[in-house]
């Protein structure tokens, strides 16, 4: 089971840079409201447990938190897609994806 880290401000992207040089992060961006996202995500719990090195994720609703969904495209120079799955490592975004295209087999590739 997928032990989420609430991504609620904007002020918590310096701890995940700064936690990024010590560990792989990841960030779930998600939309309560999308279909593709609800399957993104019970995709993502599922596999779970087959991620060594991933040490957390961050969860970030982007439908409540708009401006902090903002701030991730800006700060890891990524476009805003919703669903999406970011890797952050030693202060960037190394990888990617979106949609349909979020599989943790890929992300385990990049750890």
């Amino acid at each position: 089971m997928i032990a989420w880290q609430h991504l609620v401000s904007v002020d918590q992207l310096d701890q995940i840079t700064e936690q990024s040089y010590q560990f792989p992060v990841l960030i779930f961006k998600h939309s309560s409201r999308c279909n593709v996202s609800a399957i993104a995500k019970m995709r993502l719990e599922d596999q779970w447990s087959y991620v060594e090195g991933a040490n957390k994720i961050y969860y970030l609703d982007i439908l409540r938190h708009r401006d902090v969904s903002n701030a991730v495209a800006d700060k890891f120079s990524v476009y805003h897609e919703s669903p999406q799955l970011l890797l952050i490592r030693k202060g960037d975004c190394t990888y990617e994806s979106s949609h349909f295209d979020i599989h943790l087999n890929d992300v385990k590739e990049h750890l």
